[in-house]
């Protein structure tokens, strides 16, 4: 029976309480529905009446993907990456240390190395033979198999390596990996018979076993010994293979997944046994809402457990596996929030129960409605259980929205003022997470996630969680007036700087989203209706005149006119079809009540994931050009430098920028100022630097046609077809100087095997884009946001074939004019290039520009330009210089003229 009012406790695994939902075949107390049913045989060996049990769930997955996996194959790629590093830039050092281990190696005893190494290649091949015949016997094939296939792939990563330090890796990493043998020969920079190894053994798990784990050990420092010391490799080189053989395990087992080793119903039943329960049946209880993956990670395995006496019980299992559901999302959430997510370990399972222990136990002690935990266990070393009070009760999103009455919200808030009145945070106050009776009273479940002596942004994200949560359910004034009539006006206002998207659950914020998307979508129908009523009353207003006689020619203030009546038509329908988003609905009902609350939305956010990406692309961005400008001598570079080509290349720089506002007109139907809009071009160049290049020009160029008289959709509508025709125009041109520099060496008309090698990169670029459905959806979401409006735009554009010149001729000449510039940059240092050439690499680094999240795309068209060129022929150093040159012409000499363009446009009210 459910417990008094005073009683309370809380926790994840209370998902129990729900009304139980059985799904899956039944599994029988001798059987088991996953490789880790064979727990179960505990409770089979009690005599009585175990054998007559029956837990009824679900088959478990026979193998599971451990974010643990996922991790380690991370820390060794960034291990990799810092060894390399070192490498390259600590060449005197790691020169150093091998002159010191030679030294060593000539002190070494002959026979000593020769033993060693007859019994290294031999003892290297015999273990994972002699654990894979262990594992045979004991019928784990499945793992060997991953073993093989970790492997085969270690094999090719190795191989691959190999390849890239002999043709393409800085002298200081091929020096750091390889040794010189012959006058002609080099060691190999990875051992690709040894990485193999290291990928089998880590990935059958030999680690995890002790006597196995020191034969493990004892095999890679025999060998390292082995071909260290008689200058078979660098030190370097086997680190290298090492961490290249473990990455490609970790990376491999994420990939297929492992077994799964939870524990079954039947382990659940014995282990109720051991705690002095009499466990009749098992039903494992759906959990509606698992997948979305909330911040607390997995909630458990919810078990509803009927005694053969006495009232059922509710019992949430929790493993290993569950308790690292949503690490990465944890983590990510734990840099990026100030302070506001608690510090959970994920590598005790104790910690784990403790915490949720003590938070039933605080709960109980504040007074607030909930399941009562009765009892805790552990079901062996990797999973532990927790029982709990069953209650017979409804979730609130089980509810309909006629019985969520206020009564029922005001005794949702007594809960809550209950527990912040002992200071402790819930954290997870959505709709699956409070249970209503059918007396109407109201229980808090699911507390994993909380906190006790919570500090005041945590409490108040409460009251806004719930605030969300309700106004979801019956709308914002209901809402905020159950909370005022419980916790007082200002309690609810001081909530507000938290009421804010990354401030509630990962679950509300998918659903304020998908609302926001139903509403923007209301309004673009409520626009394009209006549109056609209009066209409609037009079409019969002409009809009518048609059919008197009446009809004669329209001059230019009548369809001017019409014109203004369409747009105020479109205007007001837009004006009607727009709704507040429900957390501006919630802050206007707050304000009614306390005017003075504080609006300002709290600084949550440590560092934003766009500031995180671009300083991250700015880094490798950085290494590259550094690794470029040590090889490169300025002083006699620039000494010879003819500076009629810079003053060439600077004129051309110039003119892109009456270039770029004819291809910006061209596609707006509307007169804008022609001197103007060069200005606003130009201050382009300022905007560039405080945004990505494709983000801060758009942005830019749309507030300008605004400003301009363009109405708001259409000035969008007209960028965005600047930017479609622009993109296409790319592609074209990128094809066609492409297949001009794959015949300009041959005498047919054949492309080049480069040209044929990059167009079907881009060709299995666009399936794997197209195959996988995030990818899909991500690009086709970008797309569309990007170019919404823009085809009934082009429409009133085709219809004026001037403006439709203006623009494509705009955007090929602004193309012509940078490739002249680039090609000046290489003349000035005395290198005559291919134009054609010279236009691919500028197309394809301007490409990468644009996708760039660095501001003007800083840092990663240096290196495309710069590889660019090198690939087809000039020298690097010519190259640098001459990229160094033109990005100090097109992007860093025009911020001085562009900031003044932005302060003039902003004074005159054009921007």
């Amino acid at each position: 029976m459910p417990p008094a009012p005073g009683g309370a406790g809380g926790s994840d695994g209370t998902g129990g309480t729900r009304p139980a939902k059985a799904a899956g075949g039944s599994v029988s107390s001798g059987g088991s529905g996953s490789p880790g049913g064979s727990a179960g045989s505990a409770g089979s060996s009690r005599a009585g009446p175990s054998d007559a049990v029956e837990s009824d769930e679900p088959l478990l997955s026979a193998r599971v993907h451990r974010p643990s996996d996922l991790l380690r194959l991370g820390l060794g790629l960034l291990a990799i990456t810092v060894v390399l590093i070192i490498a390259n830039f600590a060449h005197g050092t790691t020169a150093g240390l091998e002159q010191d281990i030679d030294k060593g190696t000539q002190q070494a005893p002959p026979l000593l190395i020769s033993v060693t190494g007859l019994a290294s290649s031999i003892v290297i091949l015999l273990v994972p033979v002699a654990f894979a015949i262990e594992r045979l016997i004991k019928r784990d094939g499945l793992r060997i198999a991953d073993g093989v296939l970790a492997a085969v792939l270690a094999h090719g990563a190795s191989l691959a390596v190999d390849l890239w330090v002999a043709q393409a890796a800085p002298d200081s990493v091929r020096d750091a990996l390889t040794k010189q043998i012959t006058d002609t020969d080099l060691t190999t920079p990875v051992h690709s018979y040894l990485a193999p190894v290291i990928a089998y053994m880590t990935a059958v798990g030999m680690a995890r076993r002790p006597r196995w784990r020191v034969l493990l050990w004892a095999v890679l420092l025999l060998n390292a010994f082995a071909i260290l010391f008689p200058g078979y490799s660098t030190l370097f080189s086997i680190i290298v293979t090492v961490l290249i053989g473990w990455s490609v395990a970790y990376g491999t087992l994420y990939a297929v997944g492992t077994p799964n080793v939870r524990p079954t119903g039947q382990t659940l039943l014995a282990g109720l046994r051991r705690v002095g329960f009499n466990p009749v049946s098992a039903k494992r209880v759906e959990d509606a809402d698992a997948f979305e993956g909330t911040e607390s990670g997995d909630h458990g395995r919810r078990y509803l457990v009927t005694l053969e006496n006495g009232p059922p019980i509710d019992v949430t299992v929790v493993d290993r596996e569950q308790q690292a559901h949503g690490f990465f999302y944890r983590v990510w959430r734990r840099l990026t929030l100030r302070g506001i997510i608690q510090n959970r370990s994920l590598q005790s399972l104790r910690q784990a129960l403790e915490q949720e222990a003590l938070l039933a136990y605080a709960a109980i002690a504040a007074g607030a409605n909930a399941p009562r935990l009765v009892a805790t266990s552990e079901l062996g070393p990797d999973a532990v259980m927790l029982v709990y009070e069953h209650i017979d009760a409804r979730t609130l999103d089980s509810l309909p929205d006629e019985e969520i009455t206020d009564t029922l919200m005001r005794a949702a808030w007594r809960q809550v003022e209950a527990l912040q009145s002992r200071r402790i945070t819930h954290r997870r106050l959505v709709g699956d997470a409070l249970l209503v009776d059918s007396s109407g009273t109201v229980y808090l479940t699911d507390m994993r996630a909380g906190e006790i002596a919570a500090g005041d942004v945590v409490l108040r994200m409460d009251i806004a969680q719930l605030l969300t949560t309700f106004g979801l359910r019956v709308g914002a004034e209901r809402a905020v007036a159950a909370a005022v009539d419980v916790l007082g006006p200002d309690s609810v206002a001081d909530s507000l700087p938290l009421l804010q998207p990354i401030a509630l659950s990962r679950r509300t914020r998918t659903t304020l989203r998908r609302l926001a998307k139903e509403r923007a979508q209301r309004e673009r129908d409520a626009v394009i209706e209006a549109s056609r009523a209009r066209k409609d009353t037009k079409d019969h207003d002409e009809s009518g005149r048609t059919a008197h006689g009446a009809v004669q020619k329209t001059d230019r203030k009548s369809l001017r006119a019409e014109k203004n009546a369409e747009k105020r038509a479109i205007d007001d329908a837009l004006e009607e079809a727009r709704e507040e988003d429900l957390l501006a609905q919630i802050r206007q009902q707050v304000l009614l009540v306390r005017p003075q609350a504080p609006i300002e939305p709290a600084r949550l956010e440590r560092v934003k994931p766009r500031t995180l990406v671009t300083f991250i692309a700015g880094a490798l961005a950085a290494y590259f050009l550094l690794s470029q400008l040590t090889q490169v001598q300025f002083g006699q570079v620039f000494g010879e430098v003819n500076w009629a080509w810079v003053g060439g290349a600077a004129l051309f720089s110039a003119c892109t920028y009456f270039a770029a506002a004819m291809a910006l007109l061209g596609f707006v139907p509307e007169k804008v100022p022609f001197p103007r809009t060069v200005v606003a071009q130009v201050a382009g160049s300022f905007v560039k630097l405080v945004a990505p290049a494709a983000v801060g020009g758009v942005a830019l160029n749309a507030r300008f046609l605004q400003r301009a008289g363009v109405r708001p959709g259409l000035a969008v509508a007209s960028v965005g077809a600047s930017q479609l025709f622009g993109l296409g125009s790319h592609i074209t041109l990128l094809l066609v100087f492409g297949y001009l520099t794959g015949t300009e060496h041959t005498p047919t008309l054949s492309p080049s095997r480069t040209v044929i090698a990059g167009l079907l990169a881009a060709a299995v670029l666009v399936l794997i884009v197209t195959a996988i459905p995030a990818l899909r959806r991500f690009v086709s979401t970008r797309l569309r946001s990007l170019f919404a409006g823009v085809v009934p735009r082009m429409l009133d554009v085709v219809q004026r074939p001037r403006k439709l010149v203006t623009g494509i001729g705009g955007m090929l000449l602004m193309t012509l004019l940078f490739v002249m510039c680039l090609d000046a940059c290489v003349r000035a240092f005395g290198y005559d290039a291919s134009y054609a050439s010279i236009a691919v690499v500028f197309l394809a680094g301007n490409a990468l520009g644009s996708a760039a999240p660095t501001p003007g795309g800083l840092g990663a068209v240096e290196a495309a330009l710069i590889a660019g060129l090198i690939t087809f022929g000039v020298p690097k150093e010519i190259a640098t210089p001459a990229v160094l040159l033109f990005r100090l012409l097109t992007l860093w000499l025009p911020v001085g003229p562009g900031w003044l363009s932005f302060s003039h446009l902003t004074r005159k009210g054009a921007i």
